[in-house]
């Protein structure tokens, strides 16, 4: 789901009910946690076969305004805890207080949640190496999870490298930039050469890459289309001619410009 009618709630249904899919990833930030409460309601599937990340929005960081936040997500969402909750963005927009001061708070309370049980696990979005290493000397729990902008022309490998040392696990959104990669004639090239779609190559490629992919769409058709990934693999020659896309472009934030 997203913000900016990113929420369709027969397609949540569709996914749940007819593609397996159990990974639902949302935020306050998209305003539909409650929509999606009533979807899971639903589509029948249970709780604890679910597998739901919600995140964390800057109006509620701070230490109390974390764990009241959090509490009230799981109320909208209709749950009694997280499978993974993430601070959204590293920009605290906090009068008087450093962005790392804020962060430092934030994700004090977080460990908090995780401790109590409330978050199964804490993770943060948008974070860059900097960010991290700076929660690493501030805190005690390293981030389970990064969530970060992940396609062909924006492959952050020295980030990825980075997560990956620290046992930190990359998650990648926006796997098709936001539609830019699917007229890519390279892209469009290698459908062909696989029988398969433009979309169904970048989230494949995402995957063969090693990052835990996260697709976005509000149309069934598109998300039966966007799971079919699992029965064929790219060839190595052909990763690389994808590896090689990266221009550094953002379709989404662009967090390099925080500290």
């Amino acid at each position: 789901t997203s913000h900016q009618g990113g929420y369709s709630h027969d397609a949540v249904v569709h996914a749940l009910q007819k593609c397996g899919i159990r990974h639902i990833d949302t935020a306050k930030r998209y305003g539909c946690e409650s929509l999606l409460q009533k979807a899971i309601k639903e589509s029948g599937v249970k709780r604890e076969d679910l597998w739901i990340t919600t995140k964390l929005w800057h109006s509620d960081y701070g230490y109390e305004n974390t764990k009241k936040a959090c509490l009230e997500s799981c109320e909208r969402l209709g749950v009694e805890y997280l499978d993974l909750y993430l601070i959204h963005w590293p920009d605290a927009h906090v009068p008087g207080k450093s962005n790392r001061e804020v962060r430092a708070e934030t994700w004090r309370a977080m460990e908090e949640l995780y401790e109590k049980g409330l978050c199964r696990s804490i993770g943060v979005s948008n974070f860059l190496i900097s960010h991290l290493e700076q929660l690493r000397e501030d805190c005690v729990i390293t981030p389970h999870v990064n969530q970060v902008e992940y396609h062909p022309f924006q492959r952050p490998q020295e980030l990825v490298d980075y997560c990956r040392s620290r046992h930190i696990v990359f998650e990648g959104y926006c796997p098709l930039a936001k539609g830019e990669a699917l007229t890519h004639p390279n892209i469009i090239q290698l459908a062909k050469k696989y029988g398969r779609t433009p979309a169904q190559i970048c989230i494949r490629w995402s995957i063969q890459n090693g990052i835990v992919t996260i697709p976005k769409s509000t149309k069934a058709e598109r998300i039966q289309e966007n799971c079919k990934v699992f029965d064929f693999t790219i060839a190595e020659d052909d990763v690389e001619i994808l590896n090689g896309m990266h221009d550094g472009r953002h379709v989404s934030w662009d967090p390099s410009l925080i500290v």
